[in-house]
């Protein structure tokens, strides 16, 4: 397979996960005084934002296109 539309698909692919599979995120945040520390840890299940994952699937679907203009 001609490498274009294999990096057409792959990016097509990705666009299309990045919009269902949200990437957990952790932050943590502490204050230390002294001896003492507390400490607070916080979860998240961030997705990408809905523009990137539509460039990504426009960028597949054109990779695929001009792959078969070849």
């Amino acid at each position: 397979m001609k490498p274009l539309p294999m990096i057409g698909l792959i990016l097509l692919a990705l666009g299309a996960i990045s919009l269902v599979v949200p990437f957990p995120r952790t932050d943590r945040d502490s204050i230390k005084a002294g001896p003492l520390s507390l400490g607070v840890e916080t979860k998240h299940n961030e997705t990408i934002p809905r523009s990137v994952s539509g460039i990504l699937i426009a960028g597949g679907i054109a990779l695929l296109i001009a792959g078969k203009g070849r």
